[in-house]
């Protein structure tokens, strides 16, 4: 994640060039559009990374403001799946830890 420069001495420049494009298709493989427009313009893994966390993991006020409330109005509705449901939750709770916001 952090460049061919930090990559093992024993590994060829090759294989440290193909280590750090795989790991850059990952993080695109793994990403939504929305999301994807914001980083595609990075050129290695490390970078996007940083302008991910830069973006979404900020612990400003506004995002725990913004998951709180996502929590406290969270509603259970027979028209999905609980599991369906119970995903959509702990995505909630795992957004608010990941903030370092404990309940």
């Amino acid at each position: 994640m952090k460049g061919e420069g930090v990559l093992l001495i024993s590994m060829s420049q090759a294989e440290k060039s193909e280590m750090v494009d795989k790991a850059r298709s990952v993080i695109v493989l793994c990403l939504g559009d929305t999301v994807l427009k914001d980083v595609t313009k990075e050129p290695i893994a490390a970078s996007m990374w940083s302008k991910l966390e830069s973006l979404y993991m900020t612990k400003s006020l506004a995002h725990m403001e913004f998951f709180k409330q996502q929590l406290y109005s969270f509603k259970m509705v027979d028209s999905k799946a609980i599991m369906e449901q119970l995903t959509e939750f702990n995505k909630i709770l795992d957004e608010l830890d990941n903030i370092e916001v404990h309940l």
